[in-house]
Protein backbone atom coordinates (compact mmCIF):
# COMPACT_ATOMS: atom_id res chain seq x y z
CA UNK A 1 0.00 0.00 0.00
CA UNK A 2 1.28 3.47 -0.82
CA UNK A 3 2.15 5.90 1.94
CA UNK A 4 -0.61 8.32 3.05
CA UNK A 5 -1.09 11.17 0.61
CA UNK A 6 0.78 9.44 -2.22
CA UNK A 7 -1.28 8.83 -5.34
CA UNK A 8 -1.14 5.37 -6.89
CA UNK A 9 -1.68 4.60 -10.57
CA UNK A 10 -1.83 1.56 -12.77
CA UNK A 11 0.89 0.84 -15.29
CA UNK A 12 -0.17 -2.28 -17.10
CA UNK A 13 -1.51 -4.64 -14.44
CA UNK A 14 0.54 -3.20 -11.60
CA UNK A 15 -0.34 -0.49 -9.07
CA UNK A 16 2.69 1.68 -8.32
CA UNK A 17 3.58 4.62 -6.12
CA UNK A 18 3.24 7.88 -8.11
CA UNK A 19 6.76 8.88 -7.03
CA UNK A 20 8.10 5.69 -8.57
CA UNK A 21 6.91 6.72 -12.03
CA UNK A 22 9.74 9.24 -12.25
CA UNK A 23 12.23 6.62 -11.09
CA UNK A 24 11.34 3.77 -13.44
CA UNK A 25 14.41 2.32 -15.13
CA UNK A 26 16.67 4.58 -13.06
CA UNK A 27 15.15 7.85 -14.20
CA UNK A 28 15.07 10.79 -11.80
CA UNK A 29 13.54 14.07 -12.82
CA UNK A 30 16.06 15.88 -10.64
CA UNK A 31 18.86 14.72 -12.92
CA UNK A 32 18.18 17.48 -15.45
CA UNK A 33 18.47 20.79 -13.56
CA UNK A 34 16.23 23.52 -14.84
CA UNK A 35 14.09 21.21 -16.97
CA UNK A 36 10.73 22.88 -17.60
CA UNK A 37 7.70 21.08 -16.20
CA UNK A 38 6.14 21.34 -19.66
CA UNK A 39 8.96 19.14 -20.95
CA UNK A 40 8.63 16.54 -18.21
CA UNK A 41 6.12 13.72 -18.27
CA UNK A 42 5.65 10.14 -17.16
CA UNK A 43 5.31 8.90 -20.74
CA UNK A 44 6.59 10.35 -24.00
CA UNK A 45 4.99 8.99 -27.17
CA UNK A 46 6.74 9.36 -30.52
CA UNK A 47 4.19 9.54 -33.35
CA UNK A 48 0.69 11.01 -33.44
CA UNK A 49 -0.92 8.42 -35.70
CA UNK A 50 -3.49 6.00 -34.38
CA UNK A 51 -0.86 3.81 -32.68
CA UNK A 52 0.72 6.75 -30.89
CA UNK A 53 -2.61 8.27 -29.87
CA UNK A 54 -3.77 4.87 -28.60
CA UNK A 55 -0.76 4.71 -26.28
CA UNK A 56 -1.36 8.28 -25.14
CA UNK A 57 -4.95 7.33 -24.30
CA UNK A 58 -3.72 4.30 -22.35
CA UNK A 59 -1.40 6.56 -20.35
CA UNK A 60 -4.21 9.02 -19.59
CA UNK A 61 -6.46 6.17 -18.45
CA UNK A 62 -3.77 5.22 -15.93
CA UNK A 63 -3.50 8.74 -14.54
CA UNK A 64 -0.11 9.37 -16.13
CA UNK A 65 1.11 12.57 -17.72
CA UNK A 66 2.03 12.20 -21.37
CA UNK A 67 3.83 14.15 -24.07
CA UNK A 68 3.22 13.32 -27.73
CA UNK A 69 5.72 14.43 -30.35
CA UNK A 70 5.40 14.13 -34.11
CA UNK A 71 7.68 15.27 -36.92
CA UNK A 72 4.74 16.67 -38.92
CA UNK A 73 2.22 19.38 -38.07
CA UNK A 74 -0.60 16.79 -38.19
CA UNK A 75 -1.04 13.11 -38.93
CA UNK A 76 -0.50 12.42 -42.64
CA UNK A 77 0.65 8.79 -42.68
CA UNK A 78 -1.04 5.41 -42.69
CA UNK A 79 -3.63 6.52 -40.11
CA UNK A 80 -5.35 8.88 -42.57
CA UNK A 81 -4.73 6.94 -45.79
CA UNK A 82 -6.79 3.85 -44.97
CA UNK A 83 -10.40 2.71 -45.33
CA UNK A 84 -11.46 3.75 -41.83
CA UNK A 85 -12.53 0.16 -41.30
CA UNK A 86 -11.99 -1.64 -37.99
CA UNK A 87 -11.98 -5.13 -39.48
CA UNK A 88 -12.69 -6.92 -36.23
CA UNK A 89 -14.62 -10.04 -37.18
CA UNK A 90 -12.14 -11.25 -39.81
CA UNK A 91 -9.29 -11.45 -37.27
CA UNK A 92 -8.44 -14.58 -35.34
CA UNK A 93 -6.56 -15.60 -32.20
CA UNK A 94 -4.59 -12.84 -30.52
CA UNK A 95 -5.47 -10.31 -33.22
CA UNK A 96 -9.16 -10.89 -32.58
CA UNK A 97 -8.65 -10.37 -28.85
CA UNK A 98 -6.87 -7.05 -29.47
CA UNK A 99 -9.47 -6.01 -32.04
CA UNK A 100 -12.36 -6.60 -29.64
CA UNK A 101 -10.68 -4.45 -26.99
CA UNK A 102 -10.02 -1.77 -29.58
CA UNK A 103 -13.62 -1.92 -30.77
CA UNK A 104 -14.97 -0.89 -27.36
CA UNK A 105 -12.47 1.94 -27.16
CA UNK A 106 -13.39 3.21 -30.63
CA UNK A 107 -16.98 3.44 -29.47
CA UNK A 108 -16.03 5.11 -26.19
CA UNK A 109 -13.62 7.66 -27.62
CA UNK A 110 -15.72 8.27 -30.70
CA UNK A 111 -18.37 9.55 -28.30
CA UNK A 112 -15.92 11.45 -26.11
CA UNK A 113 -14.08 13.14 -28.98
CA UNK A 114 -17.23 13.57 -31.07
CA UNK A 115 -16.16 12.05 -34.38
CA UNK A 116 -18.10 9.87 -36.82
CA UNK A 117 -18.17 6.23 -35.75
CA UNK A 118 -20.73 3.61 -36.61
CA UNK A 119 -21.26 -0.04 -35.72
CA UNK A 120 -21.77 -0.83 -39.37
CA UNK A 121 -20.59 -4.39 -39.61
CA UNK A 122 -18.97 -5.52 -42.85
CA UNK A 123 -20.54 -7.19 -45.87
CA UNK A 124 -18.48 -10.07 -47.27
CA UNK A 125 -19.67 -10.91 -50.77
CA UNK A 126 -19.58 -14.38 -52.33
CA UNK A 127 -19.65 -14.74 -56.11
CA UNK A 128 -18.41 -18.34 -56.37
CA UNK A 129 -19.04 -21.58 -54.53
CA UNK A 130 -15.49 -21.44 -53.11
CA UNK A 131 -16.16 -18.02 -51.60
CA UNK A 132 -19.47 -19.22 -50.19
CA UNK A 133 -17.71 -22.22 -48.64
CA UNK A 134 -15.24 -19.96 -46.81
CA UNK A 135 -18.06 -17.87 -45.36
CA UNK A 136 -20.05 -20.94 -44.36
CA UNK A 137 -17.09 -22.49 -42.53
CA UNK A 138 -16.26 -19.26 -40.73
CA UNK A 139 -19.90 -18.76 -39.73
CA UNK A 140 -20.10 -22.28 -38.30
CA UNK A 141 -16.95 -21.69 -36.23
CA UNK A 142 -18.17 -18.48 -34.53
CA UNK A 143 -20.83 -17.70 -31.97
CA UNK A 144 -24.34 -17.30 -33.34
CA UNK A 145 -24.83 -14.00 -35.13
CA UNK A 146 -21.18 -12.97 -35.39
CA UNK A 147 -20.93 -14.11 -39.02
CA UNK A 148 -24.49 -14.18 -40.39
CA UNK A 149 -24.94 -15.77 -43.80
CA UNK A 150 -26.96 -13.74 -46.31
CA UNK A 151 -28.95 -14.67 -49.39
CA UNK A 152 -28.34 -13.11 -52.79
CA UNK A 153 -31.38 -10.90 -52.30
CA UNK A 154 -30.17 -9.68 -48.91
CA UNK A 155 -26.78 -8.77 -50.38
CA UNK A 156 -28.34 -6.85 -53.26
CA UNK A 157 -30.57 -4.96 -50.83
CA UNK A 158 -27.40 -3.64 -49.20
CA UNK A 159 -25.22 -3.19 -52.29
CA UNK A 160 -27.83 -2.11 -54.83
CA UNK A 161 -29.89 -3.95 -57.40
CA UNK A 162 -27.42 -3.03 -60.15
CA UNK A 163 -24.60 -4.94 -58.45
CA UNK A 164 -22.69 -7.77 -60.12
CA UNK A 165 -25.07 -10.47 -61.42
CA UNK A 166 -22.53 -13.08 -60.32
CA UNK A 167 -23.34 -12.41 -56.65
CA UNK A 168 -24.74 -15.55 -55.04
CA UNK A 169 -24.78 -14.57 -51.37
CA UNK A 170 -22.55 -13.32 -48.61
CA UNK A 171 -22.23 -12.76 -44.90
CA UNK A 172 -22.63 -9.91 -42.44
CA UNK A 173 -19.63 -9.57 -40.12
CA UNK A 174 -21.31 -8.21 -37.02
CA UNK A 175 -18.51 -6.70 -34.97
CA UNK A 176 -16.85 -4.48 -37.57
CA UNK A 177 -17.18 -0.72 -37.35
CA UNK A 178 -16.25 2.31 -39.41
CA UNK A 179 -14.78 5.75 -38.79
CA UNK A 180 -13.73 8.48 -41.19
CA UNK A 181 -9.93 8.19 -41.18
CA UNK A 182 -9.50 11.83 -42.19
CA UNK A 183 -11.49 12.98 -39.20
CA UNK A 184 -10.97 10.39 -36.46
CA UNK A 185 -7.23 10.74 -35.84
CA UNK A 186 -7.33 14.55 -35.82
CA UNK A 187 -10.32 14.52 -33.46
CA UNK A 188 -8.60 12.10 -31.08
CA UNK A 189 -5.49 14.30 -31.02
CA UNK A 190 -7.58 17.41 -30.31
CA UNK A 191 -9.46 15.63 -27.51
CA UNK A 192 -6.24 14.37 -25.95
CA UNK A 193 -4.61 17.81 -26.14
CA UNK A 194 -7.47 19.19 -24.02
CA UNK A 195 -6.91 16.66 -21.21
CA UNK A 196 -4.98 17.58 -18.05
CA UNK A 197 -1.41 16.36 -18.10
CA UNK A 198 -1.26 15.94 -21.89
CA UNK A 199 1.00 18.00 -24.15
CA UNK A 200 1.69 17.83 -27.88
CA UNK A 201 4.83 19.02 -29.63
CA UNK A 202 4.27 19.01 -33.39
CA UNK A 203 7.03 19.35 -35.98
CA UNK A 204 9.36 17.73 -33.50
CA UNK A 205 11.65 14.90 -34.59
CA UNK A 206 12.79 12.15 -32.24
CA UNK A 207 16.58 11.75 -32.07
CA UNK A 208 16.93 9.12 -29.35
CA UNK A 209 16.38 8.37 -25.67
CA UNK A 210 18.82 7.46 -22.92
CA UNK A 211 18.53 7.55 -19.15
CA UNK A 212 15.11 9.16 -19.33
CA UNK A 213 16.32 12.07 -21.44
CA UNK A 214 14.58 12.20 -24.83
CA UNK A 215 16.55 14.09 -27.48
CA UNK A 216 14.50 15.87 -30.15
CA UNK A 217 14.92 18.51 -32.83
CA UNK A 218 13.39 20.97 -30.34
CA UNK A 219 15.69 20.12 -27.46
CA UNK A 220 15.47 17.61 -24.63
CA UNK A 221 12.41 16.22 -22.90
CA UNK A 222 12.36 14.10 -19.76
CA UNK A 223 10.18 11.01 -19.43
CA UNK A 224 10.26 7.81 -17.42
CA UNK A 225 9.30 5.79 -20.46
CA UNK A 226 9.41 6.52 -24.19
CA UNK A 227 7.03 4.66 -26.52
CA UNK A 228 8.00 4.81 -30.18
CA UNK A 229 5.03 4.47 -32.56
CA UNK A 230 6.48 5.41 -35.93
CA UNK A 231 5.18 2.51 -38.01
CA UNK A 232 7.08 1.86 -41.22
CA UNK A 233 9.70 4.47 -40.33
CA UNK A 234 11.11 2.29 -37.56
CA UNK A 235 14.22 1.67 -39.65
CA UNK A 236 14.98 5.40 -39.76
CA UNK A 237 15.43 5.34 -35.98
CA UNK A 238 16.57 1.78 -35.23
CA UNK A 239 17.78 0.19 -38.48
CA UNK A 240 19.38 -2.91 -36.94
CA UNK A 241 16.34 -3.54 -34.76
CA UNK A 242 14.06 -3.16 -37.79
CA UNK A 243 16.25 -5.57 -39.75
CA UNK A 244 16.16 -8.15 -36.95
CA UNK A 245 12.36 -8.04 -37.05
CA UNK A 246 12.19 -7.97 -40.87
CA UNK A 247 10.19 -4.76 -40.90
CA UNK A 248 9.65 -3.42 -44.41
CA UNK A 249 7.13 -1.18 -46.16
CA UNK A 250 3.91 -2.20 -47.84
CA UNK A 251 2.76 0.24 -50.51
CA UNK A 252 -0.91 0.48 -51.51
CA UNK A 253 -2.75 2.15 -54.37
CA UNK A 254 -6.07 3.63 -53.29
CA UNK A 255 -8.62 6.12 -54.55
CA UNK A 256 -11.66 8.12 -53.52
CA UNK A 257 -14.51 7.99 -56.00
CA UNK A 258 -17.99 9.41 -56.35
CA UNK A 259 -20.73 6.98 -55.36
CA UNK A 260 -22.54 5.79 -58.49
CA UNK A 261 -26.23 6.80 -58.69
CA UNK A 262 -26.20 8.13 -55.13
CA UNK A 263 -25.39 4.73 -53.62
CA UNK A 264 -25.64 4.70 -49.82
CA UNK A 265 -23.77 1.94 -48.03
CA UNK A 266 -23.93 1.03 -44.37
CA UNK A 267 -21.27 -1.66 -43.94
CA UNK A 268 -17.75 -1.90 -45.28
CA UNK A 269 -17.70 -4.18 -48.32
CA UNK A 270 -15.23 -7.08 -48.73
CA UNK A 271 -14.82 -9.50 -51.64
CA UNK A 272 -13.19 -12.85 -52.35
CA UNK A 273 -9.77 -11.21 -52.52
CA UNK A 274 -10.31 -10.05 -48.93
CA UNK A 275 -10.78 -13.67 -47.92
CA UNK A 276 -7.20 -14.37 -49.02
CA UNK A 277 -5.78 -11.63 -46.78
CA UNK A 278 -7.66 -11.59 -43.46
CA UNK A 279 -6.74 -14.48 -41.16
CA UNK A 280 -10.20 -15.68 -40.10
CA UNK A 281 -11.00 -16.36 -43.76
CA UNK A 282 -7.55 -17.48 -44.85
CA UNK A 283 -7.23 -20.04 -42.05
CA UNK A 284 -10.38 -21.95 -42.96
CA UNK A 285 -9.93 -25.46 -44.34
CA UNK A 286 -11.53 -24.48 -47.64
CA UNK A 287 -9.39 -21.37 -48.21
CA UNK A 288 -6.85 -23.31 -50.29
CA UNK A 289 -9.52 -24.04 -52.90
CA UNK A 290 -10.43 -20.36 -53.05
CA UNK A 291 -6.76 -19.41 -53.43
CA UNK A 292 -6.37 -21.77 -56.36
CA UNK A 293 -9.61 -20.55 -57.93
CA UNK A 294 -8.61 -16.90 -57.59
CA UNK A 295 -5.19 -17.54 -59.16
CA UNK A 296 -6.85 -19.25 -62.13
CA UNK A 297 -9.75 -16.84 -62.66
CA UNK A 298 -8.24 -13.51 -61.63
CA UNK A 299 -4.45 -13.59 -62.04
CA UNK A 300 -4.49 -9.82 -62.59
CA UNK A 301 -5.79 -9.31 -59.03
CA UNK A 302 -3.53 -11.91 -57.44
CA UNK A 303 -0.56 -10.38 -59.25
CA UNK A 304 -1.01 -7.02 -57.57
CA UNK A 305 -1.89 -8.46 -54.16
CA UNK A 306 -5.36 -6.98 -54.44
CA UNK A 307 -7.85 -6.62 -51.63
CA UNK A 308 -10.86 -5.33 -53.55
CA UNK A 309 -12.98 -3.55 -50.97
CA UNK A 310 -14.68 -0.25 -50.29
CA UNK A 311 -16.08 1.93 -47.54
CA UNK A 312 -18.21 5.07 -47.64
CA UNK A 313 -17.22 8.33 -46.00
CA UNK A 314 -19.85 10.51 -44.31
CA UNK A 315 -19.80 12.83 -47.36
CA UNK A 316 -21.02 9.92 -49.51
CA UNK A 317 -17.81 9.34 -51.47
CA UNK A 318 -16.27 5.87 -51.56
CA UNK A 319 -12.77 4.83 -50.55
CA UNK A 320 -11.76 1.98 -52.86
CA UNK A 321 -8.70 -0.20 -53.28
CA UNK A 322 -6.27 -1.66 -52.82
CA UNK A 323 -3.06 -3.28 -54.05
CA UNK A 324 -0.04 -4.46 -52.03
CA UNK A 325 3.65 -4.20 -52.85
CA UNK A 326 6.44 -4.97 -50.37
CA UNK A 327 9.91 -3.38 -50.26
CA UNK A 328 12.30 -1.70 -47.84
CA UNK A 329 11.93 1.49 -49.87
CA UNK A 330 8.79 2.16 -51.88
CA UNK A 331 8.85 3.78 -55.30
CA UNK A 332 6.69 6.92 -55.11
CA UNK A 333 5.10 6.32 -58.51
CA UNK A 334 1.53 5.08 -58.91
CA UNK A 335 1.03 2.63 -61.77
CA UNK A 336 -2.04 3.45 -63.84
CA UNK A 337 -2.61 -0.20 -64.97
CA UNK A 338 -2.88 -1.20 -61.29
CA UNK A 339 -5.33 1.63 -60.65
CA UNK A 340 -7.36 0.56 -63.67
CA UNK A 341 -7.45 -3.06 -62.49
CA UNK A 342 -8.76 -2.05 -59.07
CA UNK A 343 -11.28 0.46 -60.40
CA UNK A 344 -12.59 -2.02 -62.96
CA UNK A 345 -13.05 -4.63 -60.22
CA UNK A 346 -14.99 -2.21 -58.02
CA UNK A 347 -17.09 -0.98 -60.96
CA UNK A 348 -17.99 -4.58 -61.86
CA UNK A 349 -18.98 -5.27 -58.26
CA UNK A 350 -21.24 -2.20 -58.12
CA UNK A 351 -22.64 -2.74 -61.60
CA UNK A 352 -21.57 0.58 -63.05
CA UNK A 353 -19.68 1.16 -66.33
CA UNK A 354 -17.13 3.49 -64.76
CA UNK A 355 -16.21 5.29 -61.56
CA UNK A 356 -15.48 8.98 -61.23
CA UNK A 357 -12.12 9.29 -59.47
CA UNK A 358 -11.78 12.28 -57.16
CA UNK A 359 -8.41 11.53 -55.55
CA UNK A 360 -5.64 8.93 -55.75
CA UNK A 361 -2.89 8.23 -53.23
CA UNK A 362 -0.27 5.80 -52.07
CA UNK A 363 -0.77 4.26 -48.67
CA UNK A 364 2.24 2.89 -46.81
CA UNK A 365 2.33 0.76 -43.67
CA UNK A 366 4.85 -1.39 -41.80
CA UNK A 367 4.89 -5.08 -42.62
CA UNK A 368 6.80 -8.09 -41.31
CA UNK A 369 6.58 -11.80 -42.13
CA UNK A 370 7.55 -12.55 -38.50
CA UNK A 371 4.60 -10.99 -36.67
CA UNK A 372 1.51 -8.82 -37.06
CA UNK A 373 2.60 -6.38 -34.37
CA UNK A 374 5.79 -5.62 -32.50
CA UNK A 375 6.23 -4.50 -28.88
CA UNK A 376 9.89 -4.62 -27.82
CA UNK A 377 12.76 -2.48 -26.55
CA UNK A 378 15.26 -1.32 -29.16
CA UNK A 379 17.12 0.49 -26.37
CA UNK A 380 16.73 0.65 -22.56
CA UNK A 381 13.81 2.82 -21.52
CA UNK A 382 12.33 3.00 -25.01
CA UNK A 383 9.61 0.64 -26.25
CA UNK A 384 8.79 0.33 -29.93
CA UNK A 385 5.09 -0.42 -30.42
CA UNK A 386 4.09 -0.75 -34.05
CA UNK A 387 1.58 -2.72 -36.09
CA UNK A 388 3.44 -4.71 -38.74
CA UNK A 389 0.40 -5.58 -40.85
CA UNK A 390 -2.52 -3.74 -42.37
CA UNK A 391 -4.68 -3.72 -39.23
CA UNK A 392 -3.46 -0.61 -37.46
CA UNK A 393 -6.92 0.97 -37.22
CA UNK A 394 -8.31 -2.39 -36.13
CA UNK A 395 -6.02 -3.25 -33.21
CA UNK A 396 -4.00 -0.19 -32.09
CA UNK A 397 -6.31 0.79 -29.23
CA UNK A 398 -6.06 -2.79 -27.98
CA UNK A 399 -2.33 -3.03 -28.62
CA UNK A 400 -1.71 -0.08 -26.29
CA UNK A 401 -3.17 -2.13 -23.44
CA UNK A 402 -0.74 -4.93 -24.31
CA UNK A 403 2.18 -2.49 -24.33
CA UNK A 404 1.43 -1.16 -20.85
CA UNK A 405 1.08 -4.71 -19.57
CA UNK A 406 4.73 -5.30 -20.55
CA UNK A 407 5.77 -2.57 -18.08
CA UNK A 408 4.54 -4.67 -15.15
Amino acid sequence: MAAPGIRTVNIGRRVVDRRAIGLLHGVSRARVPGMSSTRTSDILVVGAGIAGLSHAIAAVERGLSVTVIDRDSRAVGASVRNFGHACVTAQSGELLELALVAREKWLEYGSRAGFFHVESGALAIARTSAESAVLEELSASRESGQVRLLTEGEVRALLGEASDPAIRGGAMLRDDLRVDPREAVAALAAWLAAQPGVAFSWRTSFLGAAGGVVRTSRGDFLAARTIVCVGHDLDLLYPEFADENQVERCGLQMARVAAPDGLRLGPAVLTGTSMLRYPAFAQTDVAAALRAEMAARHPELVGIGANVMLTQRPDGTLIVGDSHRYALTQDPFLAEPIADTLLDAVATLLGTPRLQVLERWQGVYASSPQQSFLVAEPEPGATAAIVTSGVGMTISLGLAERTFATFS
